[in-house]
């Protein structure tokens, strides 16, 4: 069943705006925003994926990549079509890109997927694979029923979201990991349709709040690998009290619209983790290699 949105407000004209990310979507009646999958149902703005998760699976917690959160463990993965970035290079493209209708899908309320978890011995949940952000409700009502059980949260994000939705998660979350896509409102524009500065703010409210972070960079030649806006990036990560949060430099691989660019050279990883940990960054990984 559909479930009504927390975060939108009613326009005049029939049209609803949603106030959940930045984009501030202005949906018309049965319309989808940016999402697709909260829709405006005759002024009533509605989730189409609550608890309808369209990806189950038991990961071990460092494919998240969380490294330095209870490592060695397991967790319940669980996702929702939809998200409210378009990554050229998006590689769950075939679940992110998607309207609700054109993917299978569970019907998991969130009790059932905290019985899921203990079932399967699972000490956390991670929110993950798409955008988790976009179906807000249902991982906050289920995040607080795992943590009532003893459970662990953990959100796998791009970081795309308001103030005030991402408050109300909060103090649901034990850990994070978000992709911070490049250091460049530019390409941050170009390549995933969004803007920096909101992710910036994410990162910081998790930060205050108490949540372990960890960060991904997805290094792709030619359009984010320079050395000095990584260097930019990593003298921020430290100036704002994370050089402890491990940083994660992930190679990239030809996916979705981005079939053309080639793989990160190994080489290029290296120089990236050499500035980090040269700029001070405690705990500098390379992915996909």
């Amino acid at each position: 069943m559909d479930s009504e949105c927390r975060y939108y407000q009613r326009l005049d004209d029939g049209k609803v705006e949603c106030q959940l990310c930045p984009h501030h979507c202005r949906i018309a009646d049965g319309k989808t925003g940016l999402c697709r999958s909260r829709r405006n149902h005759g002024g009533v703005l509605v989730s189409e994926v609550y608890a309808k998760p369209c990806a189950l699976a038991i990961d071990p917690v460092e494919k998240k990549p969380l490294y330095h959160f209870h490592p060695g463990t397991q967790c319940l993965s669980i996702a929702c079509t939809g998200c409210n970035f378009r990554c050229l290079n998006c590689q769950n493209h075939d679940i992110s890109q998607v309207a609700p209708t054109e993917a299978d899908y569970y019907n998991l309320s969130p009790e059932a997927v905290v019985a899921l978890c203990l079932k399967h011995h699972c000490p956390g949940i991670a929110y993950t694979y798409t955008e988790p952000l976009t179906y807000i409700e249902y991982i906050t009502d289920t995040a607080r029923r795992a943590k009532d059980a003893g459970l662990w949260n953990i959100l796998v994000t791009a970081g795309y979201v308001c103030p005030e939705p991402l408050a109300d998660l909060l103090p649901f979350l034990d850990a994070a990991n978000v992709d911070l896509k490049s250091f460049s409102d530019g390409l941050y524009q170009r390549v995933s349709g969004g803007h920096l500065q909101p992710v910036l703010d994410t990162i910081l409210a998790m930060r205050d709040a108490g949540v372990w972070i960890e960060i991904t960079n997805l290094v792709i030649p030619g359009v984010n690998d320079d050395m000095e806006m990584i260097r930019r990036m990593c003298r921020w990560l430290v100036a704002d009290g994370l050089a402890e949060a491990p940083l994660h430099f992930s190679r990239f691989f030809p996916r979705y619209k981005m079939l053309q660019t080639p793989p990160t050279p190994v080489h290029t990883l290296k120089a990236a983790k050499h500035i980090a940990v040269e700029e001070g960054i405690h705990h500098v990984y390379l992915g996909n290699i």
